[in-house]
């Protein structure tokens, strides 16, 4: 394997699923473990959620009772929002789920100088003992997840095994083995408990030399030195012709299994490695800490060479998870049926932060796989609308399985249904994207249209004042400290509601423009409470609940711009102040993450180094280099794994249209260090390096872009860039 911190390695192998090496393109993915004796890679993708006992329910038909609610909560009821429900139980979404794991058991191993290491920039995971040799990848060009294992007297069993942790009793199993001239098809088949959906795996088997045979649990593999494996999952109602899979698997087929493996290889590493080496990130760590196991790397928080390694990772992982879909709350990876939360997508923070990065780190496969997951459910979304609002438009759900976009989520304490911030959010970061590379999207420039017609519906209450009412509220997952969690005015909401209205306006120049622009004028103002902090809620004597995960209320700070310290610097004061008094309540990752993420906006570079040891030194990482939820590896969670690329990267260069920040929040060991190839948002490629009280930054646009820059120290102002003309700067930094 390279160089690192372009991989990390380990020299004992995954004793659970959570520590096992992933590998994914997207749509499949593979955890692998590296056993020589017992050499099992679970297989995942992204298509598996588990039934729950009929269709995806619908949104709840409310909207005959949305004027008495807006009245109710007007008038002073602090829990009338409570009741804005239609009496159904909590029902979560469906679970995503492994397939199985493809498992090949010799019959002797003998142990000798052993390690399993893992290639971000081939997507590659491979382990060495002795003689033997086990690879594994995610095709990217392909879709197949390949596996190929070498070694003298390869005698062993080879099945697929759908024993997993949690998986259901009443699930229907059968296998199959099939010898052909070529090689062996494994087929396993599950149909899921009171249901028709099932799910399909099959396995083409070649070796080289040997022989194999129908063995106890699948194939039995005899003398072989070489064993090559192509898998791939469907999820499907009915019968699945697994003669048509296999024969596709056996296409791919271009001679022995050496060769057909280099060929596989080939074609995913090219765009695989084009992608990922987009963007690298140097923080000039000492050579001998690159080359540590991840593990040993994870008991050095304060190492400049772990920082490094999680960057890279971080990207890695996050491009690995991302293609028919985003990343899920476990990316693409679980080993186990019953994954927390459902292993679904949360979009009131989570799917945020985890692909935050995607435009300024260059990876636009991860704006485009949420993209593709967004125009699936763009009818669901208007259900959402119509059904609880009564309103045209799109309204997006705080939780999704993937498939269904309705919202359906009640409790007491979390009434996400009353969620109307989302869209929002969700499109944001394609809107960046579209600022980056100077394109608009037909379907983004529709989709952001809907918006803006669901807040021309929905916002016709006004205060007093004569500004308009948010009516009902919700800042996720918060409630003010003296009323319930549906409410009036969330700051959250004020901010999507008028980044929405603004933003679809200028898509759409002219008498639409112009009246979603004035629809934004009157919005109500933010407010700032008693203690000088941006208050949560901006209508009157609602009161703060600090000591929460969520940093909703500072969303016009982070990801938008909206509030920022160069032209609204008093509204930045109180965010910062806002900021200081959050609390980290139960300690999840993504609540310090964010918490930085708000910091470096706002040039704090103190707080960003502190948010960040938290989670340095919580023993967050696995030695996979994924995450967990909470501290002590509990909860396998891929919110600070791919969340951590775009903190660094706000910490070093930060952009808007008509604005380039560098350095606004460097950490202060941060003494020397390189970043290359970031993305921003009026279309240049920057690279840039630090160290000894001066940067220098290299920027190469691809169109014209006229500029404020900022640095550290001050900034000489405006940046004037012509399309193709590199430009050079070198800069004080203090």
């Amino acid at each position: 394997m390279p160089e690192h911190p372009h991989g990390t390695w380990e020299p004992t192998p995954a004793g659970r699923w959570e520590d096992a090496f992933l590998s994914g393109n997207g749509r499949h993915g593979a955890l692998v473990f590296g056993d020589p004796h017992d050499d099992r890679v679970i297989v995942t993708h992204h298509s598996l959620v588990r039934p729950d006992g009929g269709p995806p329910p619908r949104p709840p038909a409310l909207a005959a009772q949305l004027p008495a609610l807006q009245d109710r909560l007007l008038s002073g009821d602090v829990d009338a929002a409570e009741r804005f429900t239609d009496g159904r139980d909590l029902r979560w979404v469906r679970a995503f789920h492994p397939a199985f794991q493809v498992r090949f058991v010799r019959d002797s191993v003998v142990w000798r100088g052993y390690r399993r290491a893992v290639d971000f920039a081939t997507g590659v995971a491979e382990a060495r003992c002795g003689g033997w040799h086990g690879r594994a990848f995610v095709s990217r060009a392909d879709d197949v997840v390949v596996q190929y294992v070498t070694g003298p007297g390869l005698d062993g069993e080879l099945s697929l095994d759908h024993r997993l942790a949690g998986v259901p009793g009443g699930l229907g199993v059968g296998r199959a083995v099939v010898l052909t001239a070529q090689g062996a098809q494994l087929t396993l088949r599950c149909r899921y408990p009171d249901s028709d959906l099932a799910y399909t795996g099959v396995t083409l088997a070649l070796t080289h030399g040997g022989r194999t045979s129908v063995g106890a649990t699948g194939l039995r593999v005899e003398g072989a030195d070489g064993l090559l494996l192509l898998t791939r999952v469907s999820r499907h109602l009915g019968e699945l012709d697994a003669g048509t899979e296999a024969a596709g698997l056996a296409a791919l087929v271009t001679g022995d299994p050496a060769t057909t493996y280099a060929d596989l290889l080939v074609r995913h590493e090219e765009p695989h490695r084009a992608a990922y080496e987009r963007v690298t990130f140097d923080l000039n760590a000492p050579r001998a800490e690159r080359g540590l196991p991840g593990s040993t790397l994870i008991e050095r928080p304060g190492s400049h060479a772990l920082l490094e390694r999680l960057f890279a990772a971080g990207r890695y992982h996050l491009l690995s998870a991302s293609g028919a879909l985003p990343p899920r709350l476990t990316g693409l990876w679980t080993g186990e049926w019953d994954t927390a939360w459902s292993g679904a997508f949360t979009t009131d923070a989570n799917l945020n932060l985890q692909t935050a990065s995607a435009a300024a780190c260059a990876l636009p496969e991860v704006s485009e796989a949420q993209g593709a997951f967004i125009q699936v459910q763009l009818a669901d979304w208007r259900d959402n609308a119509r059904e609880i609002f009564g309103a045209r438009g799109i309204v997006a759900p705080a939780h999704t399985d993937g498939e269904s976009g309705h919202a359906y989520h009640f409790q007491r304490e979390w009434p996400m249904h009353l969620w109307t911030a989302g869209a929002d959010w969700l499109l944001a970061p394609l809107v960046e994207q579209a600022e980056t590379t100077g394109t608009r999207p037909a379907w983004l420039a529709a989709a952001l249209t809907e918006v803006a017609l669901f807040y021309e519906d929905f916002l016709t209450r006004t205060a007093p004042d004569g500004r308009l009412v948010i009516v009902p509220s919700y800042s996720p997952e918060n409630r003010p400290a003296n009323a319930s969690w549906g409410t009036l005015n969330a700051t959250m909401d004020i901010a999507a509601a008028r980044h929405a209205l603004r933003t679809a306006a200028d898509w759409h120049p002219g008498p639409d423009g112009e009246r979603w622009n004035a629809l934004a004028d009157r919005l109500p103002d933010y407010r700032v409470n008693a203690e000088g902090a941006l208050a949560e809620w901006a209508w009157p004597d609602l009161d703060d609940s600090y000591d929460h995960r969520h940093l909703s209320h500072l969303y016009p700070v982070w990801p938008h711009h909206e509030i920022n310290p160069y032209t609204t610097p008093e509204w930045a004061k109180a965010a910062h102040r806002a900021l200081e008094l959050r609390g980290a309540e139960n300690g999840s990752a993504h609540g310090h993450l964010h918490h930085a993420l708000i910091a470096a906006r706002l040039r704090d570079p103190g707080r960003v180094a502190d948010a960040l040891r938290q989670v340095l030194t919580g023993d967050y990482f696995h030695p996979s280099l994924m995450s967990a939820h909470y501290p002590r590896r509990d909860v396998y969670n891929a919110d600070a794994a791919h969340t951590l690329p775009a903190l660094l990267t706000e910490s070093l260069v930060q952009s808007t249209p008509d604005r380039l920040v560098l350095l606004p929040a460097l950490p202060a060991d941060w003494r020397r260090g390189a970043v290359s190839g970031l993305r921003t948002r009026f279309g240049a490629r920057v690279d840039l390096t630090w160290g000894g009280g001066t940067c220098t930054a290299v920027l190469r646009p691809d169109r014209d872009a006229d500029v404020d820059l900022k640095t550290p120290a001050g900034g000489p102002g405006r940046l004037r860039l012509t399309a193709g003309a590199v430009r050079e700067l070198t800069l004080r930094t203090r």
